[in-house]
């Protein structure tokens, strides 16, 4: 395979995998050491083993940070302070785009941004849905409330209303009560219980204060 045709093949994609080119009569070791070769020019960026995306000035679509991170561990969802920002429910950028997965937790450093994955039980592996982060691109993201709630399961002391407090939730306007609620009594776990309580009180006094205006 020349250049030219890998990016007739792939110049749509945002990242592309190694099984993508292997259809046909094609040696997996011959593509591999192509890919090899391209990412040795810089022609191609090399994110993990077998997962690849098209480098500058080939790259005809700038690969969204949540697009690269559902790619990189399969299974996984984007959620915790990526998601939470994503929503505006707080205000700070994140460099580190998060995601939760049933398998090993681990980060990985790709020249697209870094990616941290937060290990959860098979259990918890839910509320997350396929939503379009820009044009041509989608990724599995947490719901807002399951954002907050896997961000507070993961943290220690995640409960407390001073860690609440510093994370300086807005917005609140934006989030399920009711379903935050629900997803708590569901996971069954008296940390986020207490969390949801806080919460709830923090949203009630951001509606308080808003109508003092």
């Amino acid at each position: 395979m020349k250049f030219a045709e890998l990016v007739q093949v792939v110049g749509d994609e945002p990242v592309f995998e190694t099984g993508l080119l292997l259809a046909g009569n094609v040696s997996l070791a011959d593509v591999q050491r192509q890919l090899s070769r391209w990412t040795a020019a810089g022609r191609l960026y090399q994110l993990r083993r077998g997962v690849y995306a098209l480098a500058p000035p080939f790259q005809r679509i700038r690969p969204h940070p949540f697009t690269v991170a559902n790619h990189l561990v399969h299974g996984s969802y984007v959620s915790c302070q990526s998601a939470l920002a994503y929503y505006s429910l707080i205000p700070e950028y994140t460099p580190v785009t998060t995601s939760v997965t049933t398998a090993r937790a681990g980060q990985w450093d790709t020249p697209l941004g870094s990616y941290a994955y937060r290990h959860i039980q098979v259990a918890l592996l839910h509320s997350y849905r396929l939503i379009e982060v820009s044009s041509g691109q989608s990724a599995f993201v947490a719901t807002p409330e399951k954002a907050l709630l896997d961000l507070i399961y993961l943290r220690p002391g995640g409960d407390a209303p001073d860690y609440l407090r510093e994370l300086r939730l807005q917005n609140l306007d934006r989030l399920n009560l009711d379903e935050l609620d629900r997803l708590a009594e569901r996971i069954g776990s008296p940390k986020l219980r207490r969390a949801v309580a806080h919460v709830q009180n923090l949203a009630h006094a951001e509606v308080t204060e808003y109508e003092a205006l």
